[in-house]
């Protein structure tokens, strides 16, 4: 199973918007997502801060940042291993 890591942080409503496409991406695939609030530390604030959201494929390390779209998350959760960062 595919691991996804979801940055956001509260009060955030383009994750929001984010958040409604991975609950639909992991009731139908075979992906887990866990959700990083990035206001629990300073690192993740300056990687982040401007650019959330942000979901990470943990085995790949590719990134996808906001704008996104329900395929472009599949194709992270079962992207390749080439490392590059995809952007919306």
């Amino acid at each position: 199973m595919n691991k996804l890591v979801f940055y956001t942080t509260l009060g955030c409503h383009l994750c929001e918007e984010a958040e409604l496409l991975l609950r639909h991406l992991v009731s139908v695939e075979a992906v887990e997502v866990e959700a990083v609030d990035i206001s629990s530390t300073q690192e993740l604030v300056a990687l982040y801060g401007v650019r959330i959201p942000v979901v990470k494929n943990l085995a790949t390390e590719i990134e996808l940042g906001w704008p996104f779209d329900y395929e472009q998350l599949r194709r992270i959760a079962g992207a390749s291993e080439d490392g590059e960062v995809i952007h919306g």
